[in-house]
């Protein structure tokens, strides 16, 4: 079931995605060679923590850390190791989310660690043009196809894969709510979107094959050819003038 939000809910939740976005900033700026993810999940939880908040992830579904840290062909929900240590060429895709006041806000950023190659670039650019592209199809009146579609035709565009076994999805009062948002899809089809709607949008996009496999921790999921993969998130909300980004940093 979607649930609409009322403007006094969807402020709530502007507040959940400033604490979530500044936690993000500040974790990229940790993004350095030789610093682990460990410590970068530690910057995350000292943030949302210190804003009155809780940290989305920690603890949901058994997840040990606060952020998850996901490194170069890792797709999603890299397990923060003081033993991940990260390199110079390395790209480090960072999902935080917050909780406050009833309501989590929820968004993703993949880092550059130093200098990395034009190729993997040129895939963090075209990722995150895609979740602007989405981003604007979330219009009031339009369907979830309309935004899955624009990522995807972009990205294949350009010779990239959309991830198919993980999608966007509603935010809420629940980390995760109805409807499910896919990268993928078709014009003019699927769940309407209607204002009061929040939903994360957050293309993953694989240099190679849109495959994944998980590993044996129970929670890595990387790419199945072992190519890089980027992936960009924001929590926005369906207003009836137009989509408003609700995972803005200070």
């Amino acid at each position: 079931m979607v649930i609409l939000k009322t403007s006094r809910e969807l402020a709530k939740m502007r507040e959940a995605g400033r604490i979530s976005a500044n936690a993000l900033k500040l974790a990229g700026k940790a993004v350095e060679p030789g610093v682990s993810t460990l410590e970068i999940d530690r910057v995350v939880r000292k943030y949302i923590e210190e804003q009155g908040a809780v940290p989305s992830f920690l603890g949901y579904g058994g997840f040990p850390g606060s952020a998850c840290i996901s490194i170069n062909e890792e797709v999603v929900h890299g397990i923060p190791s003081k033993k991940r240590i990260l390199k110079s060429g390395d790209i480090v895709s960072i999902d935080v989310g917050a909780f406050i006041d009833g309501f989590h806000g929820d968004n993703a950023y993949t880092f550059a660690c130093g200098d990395i190659s034009p190729e993997v670039q040129a895939l963090l650019e075209a990722t995150k043009e895609s979740l602007q592209l989405g981003i604007k199809q979330a219009q009031a009146g339009n369907r979830l196809g309309d935004i899955g579609y624009a990522v995807q035709s972009y990205v294949e565009a350009r010779n990239y894969s959309v991830v198919r076994d993980y999608v966007g999805h509603g935010v809420g009062a629940k980390l995760h709510e109805d409807p499910s948002v896919p990268n993928f899809g078709t014009p003019g089809r699927g769940v309407r979107l209607l204002p009061g709607m929040t939903i994360a949008i957050e293309p993953m996009v694989n240099m190679g094959t849109h495959k994944v496999r998980v590993l044996s921790d129970g929670w890595t999921a990387v790419t199945a050819d072992g190519k890089p993969s980027a992936h960009f998130e924001h929590t926005v909300a369906i207003t009836a003038d137009g989509p408003v980004i609700l995972t803005l940093p200070d």
